[in-house]
């Protein structure tokens, strides 16, 4: 495989990716953020712990989607995220869930 086969197969795959997150934004409520991955779910949870002096986030989740043009299955029953960096959560208007056609 060439690269530019590997560049076209990654272009197809952020493209199938897109319009699936365009097909099911309309069902979530939530938008999280993290340092690795973009989420949307229907109910977030994020709880800020301490242990040995260090400050990381719990973030939990219940019925999510997950943006990563690598899974198989993007859809998640609970999914649960420990990070040291910044965490953003957005809940989504009505207006705000129509996607751009």
């Amino acid at each position: 495989m060439s690269a530019e086969d590997l560049e076209k197969y990654e272009t197809d795959m952020e493209l199938n990716l897109y319009r699936e997150y365009r097909d099911v934004v309309g069902i979530f409520k939530w938008v999280v953020e993290t340092d690795r991955r973009f989420y949307l779910c229907n109910q977030v949870d994020v709880r800020a712990r301490t242990e040995a002096g260090d400050v990381f986030f719990e973030v939990t989740m219940n019925d999510a989607w997950v943006w990563d043009m690598y899974r198989p299955a993007r859809f998640a029953r609970t999914v649960k995220v420990l990070t040291f960096k910044d965490v953003n959560v957005e809940e989504l208007a009505p207006a705000e869930i129509e996607p751009p056609k």
